[in-house]
Formats: C-alpha cells, structure tokens, sequence
C-alpha cells in the first residue's frame, strides 16, 4: 500500500509540475482526464483540485441517454460519438469557462436500468478558474482538440478496473454495461485516442 501511495504521490506530482508549466504561458487551462470506465478519474481530479485552484466538469453530466435498447443496434463508433453530448458541453460548459465566465447547465437524470429521464432541474453552475478539469471517459475526445490544452490518460489494470466498477455498480448493471460498453471504449482508445496520443499516462493502481 506504501508503494501504490507513493507512485499515485509521483504521478500527481508530474501532473501538477505539467500543469504549473502550462500555467506560465495560459490561463485558463483545460485539462482532460480520460480513460475507461472505472480507472478512478475523478479520485485523480479532486486529487488535482485540492493542489491547484480549479473547477471540475463532470463528463457523465452530460452523457446522452438512451435506454439499453436504444444502444444496442448502435456501432462501437456510433456510440462513441453519440454517448457524451458533447456540443451541449462544449457550448455550455467549456467556450465559457475559457473565455472567463460561469457555466452553466442542467445535469442528467439518469437511473441506472431505465436509461435517460430528462434533465433535472437544479442547476449546476461553475465559477471561472485558471484551470478547468474536464473529467469522463471520452473527454479528450477530437472534437475538443483545439480547447484541450494538456491530455492525461489514466489507466489500471483490468481485473482492478472490472473490480471497482463492480462494487460500484453491481453485477446485474455491470454485465450489460460490458456488453454494451466495452467494445465503444475499445474503439475510441484504440483508434481515436490510442495511448500515445496522449501528453501524460498515470498508473492509478
């Protein structure tokens, strides 16, 4: 367990050293923190939020919805571009935080075997920040390329991942969430952000 700390310490360390770099020459940032499902992204991002002022956007806020049935006669590149609204994030959440103003939006309502319920109605509204932390699955995706400005790919191996997401979310959600998910994930690391495209890889074991 000492170790694990001390390598999660190390990898935080290069994150903020990158960050404070990039801060020398930009503000504000947008970092993405991206992975699969289950490698603790957003343990990664307040890790990164209680050592450098910022704001995080959570990248399930803004997933699209859809019940299960609605997914399965979908491409693995079909859902990877249709999972994430991301011209709603985008233009709601990210041009604005960039240029310096509040965000705002209405995040998903979503419950977990029914699908997509409409939007609640509280608000979530985020204040400006010298650093943005975009956190999700698919959120250094293409389409936010000339917004990210430092891409962090966080991984875990896979029996750990499958582990996590299990005790999470249960057997019964997680067996058609891989069937439906995994192969969406598999295309978009593999083909539209394989490894090396990204700036940073952190172990988050």
């Amino acid at each position: 367990m000492h170790n694990s700390n001390s390598n999660l310490k190390s990898e935080l360390d290069t994150i903020i050293s990158e960050i404070s770099r990039l801060l020398q020459s930009k503000e504000p940032l947008l970092v993405a923190l991206d992975g699969r499902s289950g490698t603790g992204k957003s343990t990664i991002a307040q890790a990164i939020a209680d050592r450098v002022e910022s704001v995080i956007v959570v990248g399930d806020d803004f997933f699209a919805g859809g019940n299960d049935d609605a997914w399965y006669g979908c491409s693995a590149r079909e859902k990877v571009d249709r999972v994430i609204d991301w011209q709603r994030m985008r233009a709601q959440v990210l041009e604005p935080l960039l240029a310096n103003q509040p965000a705002y939006w209405h995040p998903l309502d979503f419950e977990p075997g029914v699908g997509w319920i409409g939007w609640k109605d509280e608000i979530v509204r985020l204040e400006p920040a010298p650093v943005i932390l975009l956190d999700g699955a698919y959120s250094a995706r293409p389409e936010f390329a000339d917004l990210v400005d430092l891409a962090i790919l966080v991984e875990v191996d896979d029996a750990t991942r499958r582990q996590r997401l299990l005790a999470r979310e249960g057997q019964a959600f997680m067996d058609r969430w891989h069937q439906l998910w995994d192969v969406a994930e598999d295309y978009y690391f593999t083909h539209l952000r394989p490894r090396s495209s990204f700036d940073l890889v952190i172990k988050n074991d």
